[in-house]
């Protein structure tokens, strides 16, 4: 079992990491089997939380009002990880957003890591739901506050520890950490229909476009669009 290592959990405005942002990290910092440091910071989203993502992670848009840009947090998050190990429960999905986070920076963010659900998912095929919250339920893991981010971070840690403790003699390769990869995509330029539709919204709110429709990405158009739409 490693003794040293960095348990990290996002939460996020959606699902995919080229258009959505994240809006909290959680993370706590493990050396020699024991606590040493915590993260957790709201990040000021560019796009609107919708009802979906509240009802799930309790996160208003009230909340990140007053949080910080991504670049600051991220750029903070980067500093924190120093060269540990990361541990998450589907980590390929924090890590893409992490990585496409500090690429908008022009960072780098390379790391190897440990997934909890791959190990869940071999150890414990039998059982119907590998989700974090009903392998908490299973071992009897406390996690006081479920989908908020260092709640799921240490909820992972202290998973992480339990399947170790059981399962890492009989399948040591499942603990050994591999590299993270996840490949950050050139953004895609704005499609007509997003250029035709920002600009009658445009009109009909009457505000003077600031974008160029030469330069403007897929990204940067749907977060526009939900911005008027919800302005």
């Amino acid at each position: 079992m490693l003794k040293s290592y960095i348990a990290f959990d996002v939460e996020t405005t959606g699902l995919d990491p080229q258009i959505n942002e994240i809006i909290e990290i959680g993370a706590l910092k493990v050396r020699d089997g024991r606590i040493t440091e915590r993260f957790m910071e709201f990040i000021h989203p560019q796009e609107t939380i919708s009802p979906t993502i509240t009802n799930l992670t309790g996160i208003t848009n009230e909340m990140v009002t007053d949080a910080r840009q991504s670049s600051e947090v991220i750029t903070d998050f980067l500093e924190f990880c120093e060269n540990d190990i990361l541990i998450g429960h589907n980590v390929r999905f924090d890590y893409s957003f992490m990585k496409m986070g500090a690429s908008r920076c022009g960072l780098s963010f390379e790391k190897s890591g440990i997934d909890t659900l791959k190990i869940a998912q071999k150890t414990l095929a039998s059982l119907p739901s590998k989700s974090l919250s009903d392998l908490c339920e299973y071992y009897q893991i406390e996690n006081k506050a479920a989908h908020r981010a260092y709640h799921d971070a240490l909820a992972t840690a202290k998973l992480y520890q339990t399947l170790a403790h059981y399962f890492e003699a009989e399948h040591p390769t499942l603990f050994n950490p591999t590299q993270l990869t996840y490949k950050v995509k050139k953004p895609q330029p704005a499609t007509s229909k997003q250029i035709a539709f920002l600009t009658k919204l445009s009109r009909q709110k009457n505000i003077q476009p600031t974008w160029n429709p030469k330069t403007l990405n897929k990204s940067e158009a749907s977060k526009l669009i939900d911005s008027l739409l919800n302005g």
